[in-house]
């Protein structure tokens, strides 16, 4: 009986890992994936058109970066191990400290609609921002790997909160506010779940939401945004403009959409709409289901990252996964709520979805490892 028991097991776990790595993890980046280069084809193509007399411009280079990054995911996940991070934290770090420097200064940086984000050599473009928040996750991950039992204490938090700090000053210096609230949240998060005391948490949000306030109240930067926000139509044709489109694509959706293809807004109404507001189009064309599956697709993803990195003995690669997860929550969340309306507009991409190199790439780097520590995760084994 027990030899039939274990044979069981052995069955289920032949439907989960797929050379070791967590299949339904998989199928769900996947997906992710495949659904974001339609939706990015069928957002892009007018505008493609309209600005290089290629209507598959923006789609052709997504396809390059996503299978690029496939292949650098499928390398990560069968080839680097969370040790090789762990020993190279600071290098990690410091490499993120000298790019998020180097986009402020004037004549290095690219600055475009006011805001110095970009790095770029001919026609490729980084994003510093991306890398930050890559490097706090894996610093992050470190500091409670190495200071688990002691988090607890204010004094042993100082290191990690004056380094998050520093860095969330750096990515709001470049007026990428959606970027330093993102980096933010993520490591907080990280910190309570590392073992940080409610106390010390509700003070970091304290903290947080005097400093947001401070921001709003003496930047005319964000004090316009948060203007927009609360009425998108004192400033129609100027301010309000991208997220009155986004409102009008919305709700035309209606409950099946307008079909694949077939959305109006993006016809030179809503600025860029394969970018940070694709998900406007996906609402547009697909309609309340397509925007459901897609809200699905993501809970699921976060669910079973979070169920690998629960069943994981190493602290810095559940850590890392947490921090990972955590990432693409947020961020999936603040860009619907931008979209929707239901929070300022900050130029915030959807994970999977929105056009960009740099943010697909590293975001499949970061699957990669994701895969990798799952081949070691205690998910869906049993000694024998």
């Amino acid at each position: 009986m027990a030899f039939l028991k274990r044979k069981t097991i052995k069955e289920k776990m032949s439907g989960v890992k797929l050379g070791g790595i967590d299949l339904p993890f998989l199928i769900l980046v996947l997906c992710l994936l495949g659904f974001g280069l339609v939706m990015v084809c069928s957002a892009s193509y007018v505008s493609a058109y309209y600005t290089y007399g290629d209507s598959f411009y923006f789609f052709r280079r997504q396809l390059f970066f996503a299978l690029g990054g496939l292949v650098i995911m499928l390398v990560i996940a069968f080839g680097l191990k969370p040790d090789w991070l762990r020993k190279r934290t600071m290098i990690i770090l410091v490499i993120a400290l000298i790019l998020a420097v180097l986009v402020l200064i004037p004549g290095v940086g690219i600055k475009v609609n006011g805001a110095r984000r970009w790095l770029g050599v001919g026609g490729l473009r980084l994003q510093p921002s991306e890398v930050v928040k890559f490097a706090m996750i894996v610093f992050l991950s470190s500091y409670v790997a190495r200071n688990y039992e002691r988090l607890k204490k204010f004094n042993s938090l100082l290191p990690a909160v004056l380094t998050l700090v520093l860095f969330t000053g750096l990515v709001a210096i470049e007026t990428h506010i959606s970027g330093a609230i993102l980096i933010f949240c993520v490591g907080v998060i990280m910190l309570l779940i590392g073992g940080m005391s409610i106390r010390t948490f509700l003070t970091f949000g304290g903290v947080g939401v005097g400093a947001i306030t401070l921001i709003v109240l003496f930047t005319d930067y964000a004090k316009e945004r948060i203007n927009t926000w609360l009425d998108p139509f004192l400033d129609p044709l100027g301010d309000g403009f991208q997220t009155i489109q986004s409102l009008y694509a919305i709700s035309s959706g209606g409950l099946g959409g307008l079909g694949l293809g077939q959305s109006r807004q993006k016809h030179l109404y809503l600025p860029e709409p394969h970018n940070d507001y694709i998900f406007s189009i996906i609402c547009e064309e697909l309609g309340f289901i397509g925007a459901l599956v897609v809200i699905l697709l993501f809970v699921l993803l976060i669910w079973r990252g979070f169920t690998i990195a629960f069943h994981h003995k190493d602290r810095f690669s559940s850590m890392l996964v947490i921090g990972i997860v955590s990432r693409v929550a947020i961020q999936a969340i603040f860009n619907m709520m931008v979209v929707t309306n239901l929070f300022p507009s900050t130029g915030i991409s959807l994970p999977f979805f929105s056009y960009g190199g740099t943010a697909l790439v590293i975001l499949m780097a970061e699957v990669g490892i994701v895969l990798r520590i799952s081949r070691e995760s205690t998910l869906d084994t049993q000694k024998e």
